[in-house]
């Protein structure tokens, strides 16, 4: 129907819907060679590239589940992951194989590992472009049932090992058909420009735009002054962005004067918003700003939708601007207590979410699937909030990233607010840490903004000033960055893990 469509524009390169068919024939078919039979997992690692859209079509029609592995990761992270899911082969960036193949010695499971994209090919591994020059470009048709698995996503690890989240064939068809309740309608017409990682938060619309006949166009690394440019040229219509990149887009001097008319859907999600980047935002893009609350265990949860983003109008509208949004029509969203049972309006819990997109499990590990799992088929997502009278959800913390001080509940995010509110801040991270008096005790790093100086002493008077003296910062640390995954996640594990290092510390379980 759309063979000569444009299916991927990349950094001047095109290909057309038959083309894209063709290569991932041929890639399906260099699986098969390798021995990665229908459910053998194809691992992928790398940046956004003219060859991403193609890995993800041949694993689906090989009916390899594919195991999208993240680049901001160790490759002794990525190294685990492999092994964890057992995959079969890998299909990895040029520039991401010198660090990783030599740590692959001793995976039992390993058959292959494909190169892709400019730079060296380490001994032993296979040339993408050779191997798919190799192979027929037919389609074998290979059986896809509803409960195949179809994708194992990896949770951020933010708060420790990385889990493998899997999704069914059938639920990943309902996830992508969630999207079309909340959000501008995909047609052959609409171009989704793609700055988050294609494994990751940029995946949302993938299958989306493909079954429509749509054009992607995947963006390499995160620059704003360049992400603007493309937003203008394509005449993109739908993109999606971490807050912190819509910051930089919005404060680019350029960003005012450029015409965003034909964008229809700007999905931002990973973290909070600041008021002035919303302002900011609303001013330069209109109102096209979505916020999504997902995670890989459940996606997509709540969404909030372009009217309801309103910084400046009444007081509930105020309110509600600072939600996650309402949940999409066909999840149920319940606010859960210690037992399990359903919370009434307002009380804090642990966030649960019930529909036919939430994950099929978590692999390799019953157990911990369970312990997410409620009786009625919720997934427990450990995000703590509460929901108001007209179903709004309210977003407080992670569970795990509770502080608990002097046997009070101190909330990470809500600190967090503060110093943000601070003129001569301009990031923050707050985590708790040993403290012989109290156990823990919040501690802040924080990015000074711009020409602007602060002093230790002023931001844990300006935060007891705000939340009061039993809840303050205790100390802070000064950085220059925060280290984010790529949705824009800060790490807090690894700006919280050396304060523990040779203690028992909640970081292991959390």
């Amino acid at each position: 129907m759309y063979r000569d469509n444009l299916a991927v524009s990349f950094e001047g390169r095109e290909q057309t819907y038959a083309a894209l068919f063709e290569r991932a024939c041929r890639l399906a078919n260099v699986f098969r060679a390798c021995g990665a039979a229908r459910g053998d997992r194809v691992a992928v690692l790398g940046d956004n590239a003219f060859e991403t859209v193609e890995q993800a079509a041949a694993c689906a029609l090989a009916n390899n589940p594919r195991a999208t592995l993240y680049t901001y990761q160790s490759a002794a992270t990525n190294r685990y992951l492999l092994e964890l899911v057992g995959a079969r082969v890998l299909v990895v960036q040029a520039r991401y194989a010198a660090e990783l193949v030599p740590l692959l010695e001793g995976l039992k499971e390993l058959r292959e590992v494909i190169v892709f994209g400019e730079g060296p090919r380490p001994a032993g591994t296979t040339d993408y472009e050779t191997a798919l020059a190799a192979h027929a470009p037919d389609d074998v048709l290979v059986p896809v049932e509803p409960d195949d698995v179809h994708i194992v996503r990896f949770s951020s690890g933010t708060t420790g090992k990385p889990k493998g989240i899997y999704h069914s064939v059938a639920r990943w068809t309902q996830y992508n058909n969630e999207w079309r309740w909340v959000t501008p309608m995909l047609t052959e017409r609409s171009r989704y420009l793609v700055p988050a990682s294609l494994c990751h938060l940029g995946v949302a619309f993938l299958w989306g735009t493909l079954a429509v006949g749509a054009c992607i166009i995947p963006v390499p690394a995160f620059d704003a002054r360049r992400v603007l440019d493309l937003l203008e040229s394509h005449r993109a219509t739908h993109t999606v962005a971490a807050p912190v990149m819509i910051r930089d887009m919005v404060r680019d001097a350029t960003a005012r004067q450029r015409d965003f008319s034909n964008l229809q859907c700007l999905m931002y999600a990973g973290s909070p918003i600041a008021p002035e980047t919303l302002d900011a935002a609303i001013e330069v893009f209109g109102p096209t700003l979505f916020q999504l609350y997902a995670q890989s265990e459940a996606m997509p949860i709540t969404m909030l939708l372009p009217h309801q983003h309103a910084p400046r109008g009444t007081e509930a509208e105020r309110k509600r601007a600072r939600s996650a949004g309402r949940p999409t029509p066909n999840v149920v969203v319940s606010i859960r207590g210690e037992d399990g049972r359903a919370l009434p309006v307002g009380e804090v819990g642990e966030i649960a979410a019930r529909g036919p997109s939430t994950m099929s499990g978590i692999w390799g590990d019953p157990r911990a699937t369970a312990d997410r799992t409620l009786p009625d088929g919720s997934v427990l997502t450990r995000d703590m909030g509460y929901m108001d009278e007209d179903g709004f959800v309210y977003l407080v913390d992670r569970k795990d990233d509770m502080i608990v001080s002097g046997g009070f509940n101190i909330w990470p995010s809500e600190l967090e607010d503060a110093l943000r509110g601070h003129p001569a801040v301009s990031d923050a991270c707050v985590f708790g840490v040993p403290d012989d008096r109290w156990g823990e005790t919040p501690l802040a790093a924080v990015v000074p903004a711009p020409g602007r100086q602060v002093t230790e002493d002023e931001l844990i008077a300006h935060t007891r000033n705000i939340v009061g003296g039993v809840k303050k910062i205790t100390r802070v640390v000064f950085l220059n960055s925060l280290p984010r995954t790529a949705t824009g996640k800060v790490q807090r594990n690894a700006l919280k893990a050396p304060y523990w290092a040779g203690r028992e510390t909640r970081i292991a379980g959390s």
